[in-house]
């Protein structure tokens, strides 16, 4: 537990060896190379793809120099005996009442001299000031080790003339092997007590924010509860037990948002989790567990709770919606609140966003104060999420690899003492695959190098980039391409991630948008070379190449097993075997919380058994009759036959509002009924239909809005004014907006949402093929179609007393492998064989 051991850890750049301390014995252990990355306030980013590509960069050029000091002190085949490689330094120091053991590894010892070689990718030689301008962290990482071999106490250190010491760092540029070196002074190990004042800062605010755990105080989600959430916490706690990842399914206006809170803080009081993480692919939903937290958590006004510091919470918004340009972009040196902004950082005030749990720090106020300070908003956003104990914020935080390195990459920060909570759970793995996904044009190759050749960039760059345009503009469209033209793909993507990453470029002269072009090729170089995502190489215009990530079932599962634990919620999860195999989990080694079964357990490594997933499907009593559903067998609306009945459908529509229309008039309800479609297309032919027979509805197509307030507007005034909402299923309008519940008694569906054939969905369908296809067409298309309509009707009942009209306009719901696939709750359906049986559903009175 860790309000008994304390112990925790931390990586500063995402790296594979972890910095742990005790807050309890104030002990830190960490290596030399993370003592001096680490940092409070902006610093230069190293991860992602080119990352890569310079890690393994920089091990090329250190075995090039270590073949050239070989070289230089060999005489009749010996090395000199005190010539050394890769010489472990460690030792301990103590500073503020905090014990730092630091150990690591000096790339060469050469008598008295020890030498640190770095890659760079600037232009060498250049003036001592810029390298120790923008590059302190090597500096400091050379001095870490003259002050260890100097002063530190019980260390493991080399049989060396301290007295005659000398340190040397060695520059060496990327894309020609030029070195340059520089000799530490004692100036510069001065500046390691720096660094270890910036540590100890760090180290007593997580040291108080565990004391703010540990008395954490909240109120109850609810005042009352509704019937089915009564035992909802023990069930919880009972399924956390038995499995890290628990797959909780509740349906609209259960509340699974404010039970899972309340579930949470208690965890993170007891000391089970340091750190709670909250995603949602929706800004509704961050704003409602916003809201949720301020409420549960925010000290009484009358102060009779006597209720200490608030929980300290963090929304994260996008980058864009930071940026104070007037013209987003991200290129360091050519954004003035970007560049030089760790030098401002310390004089700018900024820390108070972290030393201060009452500072607002909503995005005008970041704003605000980005703009004053001259540094970018997104920066105070990356600095004092370390200090919170919860995150909010997108899927893309935590399984994008853009943006993963937000989160992962803070310090402090320790998956397997976090507890993840994945709200809309549904949407996961299509937006994972989305994020791992590509598309290169001959049009943007063709701009990019017509701006690389007017800026004279390095031939080799221009030449590849020109075999990369004239192979894009050779592709002609096909599902898929033969193995030939996808090595020749790969052999390229290679060379040219491999040029950008070692070569000097302009970027400010470059601009934004080609650089991130040329920033695209060691993505596209991971994602050839990744192989846990089910890939596909297509065409789809002439000119364009799509990498597609057909199933990134390995990298969803892959991250959530290295949390803590995790809660994947949704009104929509089952069928739950499909939905586990989708995010990574085995399936056949899940559980039942709810009603007791239980599969073959997994160890988890500690010796001890429990299954991968645990399932919980809440009790919502007050549901129960509130659907009156019934199946309209008149129709096919699959994408062959729809168009004969476009009449019958319209036709239908007024038979649905006239009879809303007398029940409008007996209740406080809206007399618009929704009518949700599977595209907007479907919908516009619908809608030509009605026109064309001369109906006098009044209509409104739902628009093609991303604005939440402008969506909000538009239903509120066509609930007024509208006699029918035509409705995409799969839209936020369907799924996202919850204002339909309890004002919309009527509604109609036109035919499962499947998804469009296409050539992803066909390879799809083919990796599934070891299954049969029955069970890969049911995966591919009806479950991501039943999905949507079920996530629809969902919201039409969000209380006790809200009731439903539904009508299901379409034969194929009534089929067996269709219908087992919607909710329980609209299961029990009547099928309307002919208008009369029609006429005769809508007469009877509702439940």
């Amino acid at each position: 537990m860790l309000a008994q051991s304390l112990v925790n850890k931390l990586s500063p750049k995402n790296t594979r060896s972890f910095m742990q301390f005790s807050l309890e014995t104030k002990t830190v252990n960490l290596s030399v190379g993370e003592f001096s990355a680490f940092a409070l306030g902006p610093q230069e980013s190293s991860g992602g793809g080119q990352g890569i590509w310079r890690a393994q960069l920089g091990q090329h050029w250190h075995n090039e120099l270590r073949i050239r000091t070989q070289q230089e002190f060999t005489t009749e085949g010996i090395l000199r005996t005190d010539v050394q490689f890769e010489v472990v330094i460690a030792g301990r120091l103590v500073h503020r009442g905090w014990t730092f053991h630091l150990n690591g590894r000096i790339d060469q010892l050469i008598g008295n001299t020890l030498r640190e070689i770095k890659s760079v990718m600037r232009t060498l030689p250049a003036a001592e000031i810029e390298l120790r301008t923008d590059y302190p962290e090597y500096f400091r990482q050379l001095a870490a080790y003259a002050v260890l071999l100097r002063t530190a106490a019980s260390a493991q250190l080399p049989a060396i003339n301290r007295e005659a010491l000398r340190m040397e760092l060695i520059f060496v540029e990327a894309g020609s092997g030029l070195a340059q070196t520089v000799a530490l002074t004692s100036f510069d190990e001065v500046l390691v007590f720096h660094q270890l004042d910036a540590l100890v800062e760090f180290l007593n605010l997580r040291l108080r924010a565990t004391e703010r755990r540990r008395s954490l105080q909240f109120r109850p989600a609810f005042t009352e509860l509704r019937p089915g959430q009564e035992n909802i916490q023990a069930e919880l706690s009972a399924a956390q037990t038995a499995s890290p990842i628990i797959l909780f399914e509740a349906p609209t206006g259960y509340g699974k948002t404010g039970c899972v809170l309340e579930f949470a803080l208690g965890q993170m009081r007891a000391g089970r989790f340091s750190r709670m993480i909250w995603l949602t692919g929706k800004s509704t939903g961050q704003l409602q567990v916003v809201h949720t937290l301020q409420r549960m958590t925010a000290p009484d006004q009358s102060n009779l709770l006597g209720y200490p510091v608030p929980l300290s919470f963090w929304q994260v918004r996008n980058k864009s919606e930071h940026c104070i340009n007037h013209t987003f972009h991200c290129v360091r040196d050519g954004c003035s609140y970007l560049a030089g902004c760790a030098e401002r950082w310390p004089q700018s005030g900024l820390a108070k966003f972290y030393l201060d749990d009452a500072q607002p720090h909503d995005l005008d106020s970041l704003r605000t104060a980005g703009r004053d300070a001259r540094i970018c908003p997104y920066e105070i956003t990356r600095t004092a999420l370390a200090f919170n104990d919860v995150w909010i914020g997108d899927f893309n935080y935590v399984f994008a690899p853009d943006n993963r390195g937000l989160f992962f990459g803070q310090p402090g920060f320790d998956p397997a003492e976090t507890l993840l909570i994945v709200d809309e759970a549904h949407n996961l793995p299509s937006r994972v695959a989305g994020a791992h996904s590509h598309r290169a044009s001959d049009n943007d190759a063709r701009l990019l190098l017509a701006e690389l050749d007017h800026l004279q960039a390095p031939a080799p760059l221009v030449h590849s980039l020109e075999e990369w345009t004239l192979l894009l503009a050779s592709l002609r469209p096909a599902d898929s391409l033969d193995p030939g033209m996808e090595d020749e793909i790969q052999e390229l993507v290679a060379k040219l991630a491999n040029l950008v990453s070692t070569l000097p470029l302009d970027y400010v002269a470059l601009g934004p948008i080609h650089s991130e072009s040329l920033w695209q090729f060691a993505a596209l170089d991971n994602f050839l070379h990744d192989t846990k995502l089910t890939k596909l190489l297509w065409v789809s215009r002439e000119g364009e190449l799509e990498f597609t990530c057909v199933d990134a079932a390995g990298v969803i599962g892959e991250t959530l097993r290295a949390f803590g634990g995790a809660i994947m919620m949704s009104a929509t999860l089952q069928p739950y075997a499909e939905f586990a195999a989708a995010c990574g989990l085995e399936v056949g080694r899940g559980s039942e919380a709810r009603r007791g079964l239980r599969s073959p357990p997994s160890e988890d490594g500690l010796g001890i058994t429990r299954p991968t997933f645990t399932t919980m499907s809440a009790l919502t009593p007050w549901r129960t009759g509130a659907y009156d559903v019934a199946v309209d067998l008149r129709v096919d609306t699959s994408y062959k036959q729809r168009a004969n009945y476009y009449s019958t459908t319209a036709a239908t529509i007024e038979t649905m509002h006239a009879a809303a229309s007398v029940v409008s008039g007996t209740r406080a309800s809206s007399r618009a009924i929704a009518v949700f479609f599977p595209s907007y297309a479907y919908a516009e032919s619908v809608l030509r239909a009605l026109e064309q027979s001369g109906s006098v509805l009044r209509v409104a197509l739902q628009p093609r809005l991303s604005d939440l307030a402008a969506q909000t507007a538009w239903i509120e005034e066509n609930l007024a004014l509208s006699d029918a909402l035509f409705l995409v299923l799969g839209s936020s309008f369907a799924e996202g907006i919850d204002l339909l519940g309890g004002r919309v008694t009527h509604a109609m569906v036109v035919g499962p949402a499947l998804p469009e054939v296409n050539a992803v969905q066909k390879a799809r369908l083919a990796a599934l093929s070891g299954v049969g296809r029955e069970a890969a067409f049911r995966r591919i298309y009806q479950i991501p179609g039943l999905q949507k309509v079920n996530q629809a009707l969902g919201r039409l009942v969000r209380a006790p007393g809200h009731h439903a009209k539904v009508l299901l306009h379409c034969r194929r719901f009534a089929e067996p492998s269709y219908a087992a696939l919607l909710a329980t709750d609209y299961q029990f359906y009547r099928e309307i064989p002919d208008e009369s049986g029609l006429r005769d559903w809508l007469l009877d009175p509702p439940a």
